[in-house]
């Protein structure tokens, strides 16, 4: 039966509040995840790819939710000029919906109970502290109080937003993205293709992850103010009938992809923002699995200290963790992707040249940002405190 009152309520249950809601019931407080959609992990809003040290952070690698294994990544500068780089860490291309379902699993299995079709439309309050949520379930409206309420509701997350936090972006600051996935079509499965230029994904870049040796999620992401002119879809339309004629399109998503630091303030009274819903997304890249992951964890433990050691104020310590763990490290990918995605085509293929006349070995992407940003100077320093220190 559904009790009146959580020590922590999580709304959504992605990988964010997934997480969220297992490390705070490990501390064996009180916690319901509520999720608006009627099955976890789904629909699929993702590229799927995540290192697998981002996962086995938190679950251990199961085939079952890993369609293929990357070992190499390759660059495509706008001249066609290619260049194969290993990666010194194997990452995954996902299988989502069996990966989000498995994590929430385990939150389950931590003691936190789930309920899907909870569509979250309000919060309670006591004085300026949230205390609760207001929530659809069946047709019935239904609160439920709570002592500490996260929102990994995903992006310009309307929880923290009713809660007083500023959630809204700039459309500038988002990356309109399309994706589709795409089968009947040649792949190599151990390899992540990323082209660069006007052509492709203008202030951004256009991916192909492979899924298996005949399909892929192939998609792009381009900056805000670029979207006016020409529109992401457009852009994918017209590399797909120029290189994969014979295609089937199995799925197609399209949305907003918040390319910024995280935000200034991620906690009120009462209240914790973890994932998308706090743009804990890596800047440079906009993969948001893995760092939202470690947010929503740091978020669980901190909401489960503060309950056990009855000091509500102690949430704040939420923010210092964060930003020691990944905030910085995103501060700096932020100015390293500012620094990047205004190249000029000629620019990316001078990069491609002088790079693909390294031997293999020494091709790296700590190598390959320190060709690009060779005339910036104060960014090398950047690249050289996310590459080259431990």
């Amino acid at each position: 039966m559904q009790k009146n009152k959580y020590d922590v309520v999580v709304v959504g249950a992605g990988p964010a509040g997934s997480m969220a809601a297992r490390f705070a019931a490990e501390k064996g407080i009180s916690v319901l995840v509520l999720e608006k959609d009627r099955d976890v992990g789904y629909p699929v809003r993702c590229g799927e790819a995540v290192s697998r040290k981002g996962i086995e952070e938190f679950i251990p690698s199961d085939p079952k939710f890993i369609a293929t294994t990357i070992d190499k990544f390759s660059f495509i500068a706008p001249d066609g000029t290619e260049v194969v780089i290993p990666l010194e860490e194997e990452g995954y291309i996902l299988e989502r919906r069996i990966f989000d379902y498995e994590l929430a699993k385990t939150a389950a299995k931590a003691g936190a109970e789930i309920m899907t079709r909870a569509y979250v439309n309000g919060l309670l309050f006591d004085g300026d502290k949230v205390s609760g949520v207001k929530y659809e379930h069946q047709g019935e409206q239904k609160e439920i109080s709570a002592e500490i309420v996260i929102a990994a509701d995903g992006v310009e997350s309307r929880v923290g937003r009713w809660a007083g936090l500023k959630t809204h972006i700039d459309f500038r600051d988002m990356e309109s993205a399309v994706q589709i996935t795409a089968a009947n079509i040649s792949v190599d499965p151990e390899t992540c293709y990323f082209y660069f230029g006007e052509e492709f994904a203008p202030q951004g870049y256009f991916w192909i992850f492979p899924k298996d040796k005949n399909s892929a999620n192939i998609g792009l992401g381009i900056g805000g103010d670029r979207n006016r002119k020409k529109s992401a879809l457009t852009y994918l339309n017209n590399f797909m009938e120029k290189h994969y004629p014979g295609a089937s399109v199995l799925t197609v998503i399209a949305g907003g992809v918040p390319c910024v630091p995280t935000l200034e303030k991620i906690v009120a009274p009462g209240i914790m923002l973890a994932g998308d819903a706090a743009r804990q997304v890596n800047p440079l890249s906009g993969g948001g699995i893995a760092s939202g992951m470690i947010g929503g964890s740091i978020a669980g433990t901190v909401a489960a200290e503060s309950i056990l050691n009855k000091n509500p104020d102690h949430i704040f310590e939420y923010e210092k963790r964060w930003n020691d763990r990944l905030g910085k490290r995103h501060r700096i990918f932020d100015r390293i992707k500012n620094g990047i995605y205004n190249f000029s085509d000629e620019q990316f293929n001078s990069i491609a040249h002088a790079a693909v006349k390294l031997p293999v070995e020494k091709r790296s992407l700590g190598n390959i940002f320190k060709t690009a940003l060779v005339n910036k100077p104060a960014l090398l320093v950047d690249v050289a405190k996310v590459f080259f220190t431990k």
